[in-house]
């Protein structure tokens, strides 16, 4: 149990890179004071929870409905964030995980950045989306359950944390810094992409194991 949820935690911190999200944070509420950086990073955090345990608890009924069977997706998520891993460990900003240049622009724009592009696709992107899935066992079991929602909590509490303290954050991290932190995180991803794969493998092709 302790060892799983300590999975979960490391896999969904690493595929929504709350560090290395800070830059772009402070971009999007640019002109914010502290307490509306805040209290937009409150409401992100709030509407992302939302988003992760309505998949989390629809999981299974979602693969029901569109017979998609769960080791076929943890071999789809694998290669999925596989594809954000490899930009991390370039240091670059994942198209998946982020806003496109014009979203960016248009999100200046708005008065209420938290849910869009903040919540989506930055915090609950598809990435993070397909992580929570791909960990949500095939039956209810929950313990799994239990844990893989306490590493949601987790994870966006730092998350928090991290937006609310990103002017601190910014002035005492460096470019370099940021990058050695991304590349970690990529790193630290494309180990869980592999064993994600290798895992709905096994699950598909249970003779080739044997």
């Amino acid at each position: 149990m302790i060892s799983f949820m300590i999975h979960v935690i490391v896999s969904l911190f690493a595929v929504s890179n709350p560090i290395g999200n800070v830059p772009l944070f402070i971009t999007l509420t640019e002109g914010y004071s502290e307490k509306e950086r805040s209290q937009t990073a409150k409401k992100a955090i709030v509407v992302s929870f939302i988003i992760l345990i309505a998949f989390l608890l629809a999981g299974r009924l979602i693969f029901k409905l569109f017979g998609i069977d769960i080791h076929a997706l943890r071999i789809a998520g694998g290669i999925f964030i596989f594809g954000i891993a490899y930009n991390l460990l370039n240091a670059k900003e994942s198209h998946v995980q982020n806003p496109h240049s014009d979203e960016k622009a248009e999100s200046k724009e708005k008065a209420d950045v938290s849910v869009t592009p903040l919540a989506i696709p930055i915090i609950a992107g598809p990435g993070t989306i397909a992580t929570v899935m791909s960990l949500t066992p095939g039956s209810q079991v929950t313990l799994h359950m239990l844990a893989i929602l306490i590493g949601i909590v987790v994870v966006l509490t730092m998350t928090y944390y991290a937006f609310h303290y990103s002017s601190f954050i910014m002035r005492k991290m460096g470019k370099t810094e940021m990058n050695v932190v991304t590349r970690l995180m990529g790193l630290i991803l494309a180990v869980v992409a592999v064993e994600m794969i290798g895992s709905g493998i096994k699950g598909m092709f249970p003779m080739l194991m044997s």
